[in-house]
């Protein structure tokens, strides 16, 4: 009874690391699409570089891992509570609901993830001149992280709901 009481104690703890990652995650994606972006044109020209130079890099900071956070807690709790392979497969063949909404939003945070390590934050570092980039190379980085994080955004809804709605017990 004590190994499943210990047990059971881990398995709520990578849970509430997990949900503490993903409020961070997710904060700050809806962050930067709901508030940043849309305020900085109003915000004048010499006031600019403090966003660019402070702010944002610590912001995209926590946002990557925030993101790198989510997952790996994420798949280690799918482990724990005996579902992850059953998940990655979105439960086909195995006949579980709960399952299968669990292992669609888990391929949707997936691919989010995805977008922040390998298409948001390579083009955020030219946008902020991290890495050095053409003024016609930093346009196209700047689009393209924007365009990416839109779309993280949008993934973000169903994402939540199906893991919310899958109804998975908590140990």
């Amino acid at each position: 009874m004590q190994e499943f009481v210990t047990f059971a104690w881990w398995v709520f703890a990578i849970r509430w690391l997990h949900v503490l990652s993903g409020v961070m995650w997710i904060g700050l994606l809806w962050y930067f699409n709901f508030v940043q972006t849309p305020s900085m044109p109003k915000i004048p020209e010499a006031q600019r570089p403090a966003i660019t130079g402070f702010i944002a890099p610590t912001a995209l900071f926590w946002f990557r891992w925030g993101a790198m956070s989510t997952i790996i807690t994420g798949l280690i709790v799918a482990h724990m509570s005996g579902y992850l392979l059953g998940a990655i497969k979105l439960g086909i063949g195995d006949h579980d609901p709960h399952t299968t909404a669990i292992g669609f939003g888990m391929w949707m945070g997936a691919i989010m993830w995805f977008n922040v390590w390998f298409l948001i934050w390579p083009n955020q570092k030219k946008v902020l001149g991290i890495v050095a980039a053409q003024p016609d190379e930093r346009r196209r980085a700047g689009r393209i992280a924007g365009l990416t994080s839109r779309v993280n955004t949008m993934l973000s809804i169903p994402m939540l709901y199906a893991m919310v709605s899958s109804g998975r017990p908590f140990f």
